[in-house]
Protein backbone atom coordinates (compact mmCIF):
# COMPACT_ATOMS: atom_id res chain seq x y z
CA UNK A 1 0.00 0.00 0.00
CA UNK A 2 2.54 2.78 1.15
CA UNK A 3 4.59 1.60 -2.49
CA UNK A 4 1.28 2.42 -4.38
CA UNK A 5 0.50 5.67 -2.14
CA UNK A 6 4.32 7.05 -3.33
CA UNK A 7 3.78 5.67 -7.07
CA UNK A 8 0.56 7.98 -7.43
CA UNK A 9 2.14 10.79 -5.58
CA UNK A 10 5.19 10.72 -7.64
CA UNK A 11 2.23 10.59 -10.74
CA UNK A 12 0.65 13.92 -9.52
CA UNK A 13 2.63 16.52 -11.66
CA UNK A 14 1.99 14.21 -14.44
CA UNK A 15 -1.67 14.46 -14.20
CA UNK A 16 -1.60 17.62 -13.57
CA UNK A 17 0.01 19.24 -16.33
CA UNK A 18 -2.71 17.98 -18.64
CA UNK A 19 -5.07 19.94 -16.51
CA UNK A 20 -5.88 23.62 -17.51
CA UNK A 21 -7.62 26.30 -16.05
CA UNK A 22 -11.26 27.11 -17.44
CA UNK A 23 -9.83 30.29 -18.28
CA UNK A 24 -6.47 28.96 -20.41
CA UNK A 25 -8.19 29.65 -23.24
CA UNK A 26 -8.77 32.66 -23.23
CA UNK A 27 -4.39 33.60 -22.32
CA UNK A 28 -3.97 34.55 -25.98
CA UNK A 29 -5.87 37.45 -25.59
CA UNK A 30 -5.15 38.66 -22.34
CA UNK A 31 -1.31 39.43 -22.94
CA UNK A 32 -0.14 38.21 -20.41
CA UNK A 33 -1.55 40.68 -17.17
CA UNK A 34 -4.50 39.47 -15.19
CA UNK A 35 -8.27 39.83 -17.93
CA UNK A 36 -11.78 40.07 -16.44
CA UNK A 37 -13.92 37.55 -17.97
CA UNK A 38 -17.70 38.13 -17.51
CA UNK A 39 -20.19 35.28 -17.99
CA UNK A 40 -23.38 36.31 -19.18
CA UNK A 41 -25.28 33.13 -18.45
CA UNK A 42 -23.88 31.93 -14.95
CA UNK A 43 -24.34 36.23 -14.08
CA UNK A 44 -20.39 35.94 -12.45
CA UNK A 45 -17.39 37.91 -13.61
CA UNK A 46 -14.37 36.72 -12.57
CA UNK A 47 -11.00 38.16 -12.82
CA UNK A 48 -8.10 35.99 -14.04
CA UNK A 49 -4.40 35.85 -13.27
CA UNK A 50 -2.22 35.64 -16.45
CA UNK A 51 -1.61 32.02 -15.82
CA UNK A 52 -5.64 31.72 -16.29
CA UNK A 53 -6.28 30.63 -13.10
CA UNK A 54 -9.60 32.80 -11.31
CA UNK A 55 -8.03 35.05 -8.75
CA UNK A 56 -11.73 36.62 -7.81
CA UNK A 57 -15.44 35.96 -8.60
CA UNK A 58 -18.17 38.11 -8.30
CA UNK A 59 -21.92 38.64 -8.65
CA UNK A 60 -23.20 40.76 -11.66
CA UNK A 61 -26.21 41.85 -13.51
CA UNK A 62 -26.33 42.06 -16.82
CA UNK A 63 -28.39 43.35 -19.84
CA UNK A 64 -32.07 42.22 -19.70
CA UNK A 65 -32.31 41.14 -23.28
CA UNK A 66 -30.21 38.06 -24.83
CA UNK A 67 -27.46 38.31 -27.34
CA UNK A 68 -25.00 40.95 -28.69
CA UNK A 69 -25.69 44.88 -28.17
CA UNK A 70 -26.06 46.10 -31.85
CA UNK A 71 -28.01 49.07 -31.32
CA UNK A 72 -28.28 52.11 -28.78
CA UNK A 73 -31.24 51.44 -26.81
CA UNK A 74 -31.43 47.54 -27.47
CA UNK A 75 -30.90 46.44 -23.81
CA UNK A 76 -28.65 43.96 -24.59
CA UNK A 77 -24.99 43.81 -23.31
CA UNK A 78 -22.09 43.30 -25.95
CA UNK A 79 -19.77 39.86 -26.61
CA UNK A 80 -16.55 39.57 -27.50
CA UNK A 81 -13.02 41.06 -26.15
CA UNK A 82 -12.65 44.47 -25.03
CA UNK A 83 -10.67 46.45 -23.46
CA UNK A 84 -11.12 49.31 -19.83
CA UNK A 85 -10.22 52.74 -21.57
CA UNK A 86 -11.36 54.64 -18.64
CA UNK A 87 -11.58 54.20 -14.82
CA UNK A 88 -14.15 56.96 -13.73
CA UNK A 89 -14.92 58.16 -11.22
CA UNK A 90 -18.80 58.08 -11.10
CA UNK A 91 -19.54 59.54 -7.56
CA UNK A 92 -22.50 62.02 -8.15
CA UNK A 93 -23.73 60.92 -11.68
CA UNK A 94 -27.24 60.21 -11.79
CA UNK A 95 -28.89 58.72 -14.57
CA UNK A 96 -33.04 57.86 -15.87
CA UNK A 97 -33.69 54.44 -15.84
CA UNK A 98 -37.33 55.25 -17.60
CA UNK A 99 -39.29 53.80 -14.73
CA UNK A 100 -40.85 56.86 -13.96
CA UNK A 101 -38.56 57.53 -10.26
CA UNK A 102 -36.66 60.08 -12.64
CA UNK A 103 -32.86 60.67 -12.37
CA UNK A 104 -31.23 58.51 -9.74
CA UNK A 105 -28.29 60.24 -8.14
CA UNK A 106 -25.38 57.66 -8.33
CA UNK A 107 -26.55 55.16 -10.49
CA UNK A 108 -23.46 53.95 -11.52
CA UNK A 109 -22.04 53.14 -7.88
CA UNK A 110 -18.49 54.61 -7.30
CA UNK A 111 -16.73 53.83 -10.63
CA UNK A 112 -17.49 53.60 -13.89
CA UNK A 113 -15.11 51.11 -15.60
CA UNK A 114 -15.31 52.45 -19.53
CA UNK A 115 -15.02 49.67 -21.99
CA UNK A 116 -13.84 50.52 -25.57
CA UNK A 117 -16.79 49.11 -27.35
CA UNK A 118 -16.76 49.69 -31.09
CA UNK A 119 -19.47 52.43 -31.87
CA UNK A 120 -20.79 52.49 -28.38
CA UNK A 121 -19.05 55.15 -25.63
CA UNK A 122 -21.17 54.17 -22.42
CA UNK A 123 -20.62 50.31 -22.23
CA UNK A 124 -18.86 49.68 -18.75
CA UNK A 125 -18.52 47.80 -15.62
CA UNK A 126 -19.92 49.68 -12.64
CA UNK A 127 -21.42 49.77 -9.30
CA UNK A 128 -24.91 50.87 -8.39
CA UNK A 129 -27.88 51.35 -6.43
CA UNK A 130 -30.05 48.27 -6.52
CA UNK A 131 -27.82 45.78 -5.21
CA UNK A 132 -31.12 43.87 -5.09
CA UNK A 133 -30.47 43.34 -9.09
CA UNK A 134 -27.22 41.46 -8.79
CA UNK A 135 -27.89 37.61 -10.63
CA UNK A 136 -30.61 38.73 -12.43
CA UNK A 137 -30.95 40.60 -16.29
CA UNK A 138 -31.81 44.16 -15.32
CA UNK A 139 -29.49 46.32 -17.06
CA UNK A 140 -29.28 48.31 -19.69
CA UNK A 141 -25.99 46.58 -21.42
CA UNK A 142 -23.52 47.51 -18.77
CA UNK A 143 -22.30 45.00 -16.93
CA UNK A 144 -23.53 46.03 -12.92
CA UNK A 145 -21.67 45.18 -9.85
CA UNK A 146 -22.18 45.47 -6.04
CA UNK A 147 -20.83 48.38 -5.10
CA UNK A 148 -17.90 47.40 -2.66
CA UNK A 149 -17.22 44.67 -5.14
CA UNK A 150 -16.54 47.38 -8.00
CA UNK A 151 -14.29 49.08 -5.10
CA UNK A 152 -12.63 45.75 -5.59
CA UNK A 153 -12.00 45.14 -8.88
CA UNK A 154 -11.16 48.64 -9.44
CA UNK A 155 -8.26 48.39 -7.11
CA UNK A 156 -7.09 45.12 -9.41
CA UNK A 157 -7.78 46.32 -12.78
CA UNK A 158 -6.00 49.77 -15.14
CA UNK A 159 -6.79 51.18 -18.45
CA UNK A 160 -5.54 48.73 -20.74
CA UNK A 161 -7.11 45.49 -18.89
CA UNK A 162 -8.98 43.17 -21.46
CA UNK A 163 -12.54 42.33 -20.53
CA UNK A 164 -13.78 39.40 -22.06
CA UNK A 165 -17.30 39.02 -22.62
CA UNK A 166 -18.86 35.67 -23.32
CA UNK A 167 -21.61 35.44 -25.81
CA UNK A 168 -25.24 33.71 -23.96
CA UNK A 169 -25.97 30.73 -25.63
CA UNK A 170 -29.05 31.51 -27.23
CA UNK A 171 -30.70 34.70 -27.95
CA UNK A 172 -34.04 35.35 -26.48
CA UNK A 173 -35.50 38.03 -27.68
Amino acid sequence: MKKFLLFVLALLPVLNAGAQSRFAKYLDQAENAPFVVVDKQALKLTLVDPQGEPIKEYGISVAVNYGPKKVRGDHKTPEGTFKINQLLNAKGLSHDFKDGKGPIPDAYGPWFLRLDVPGFRDIGIHGTPFPESIGTRATEGCVRMRNEDILDLKARVKVGTVVIILPDAVEKS
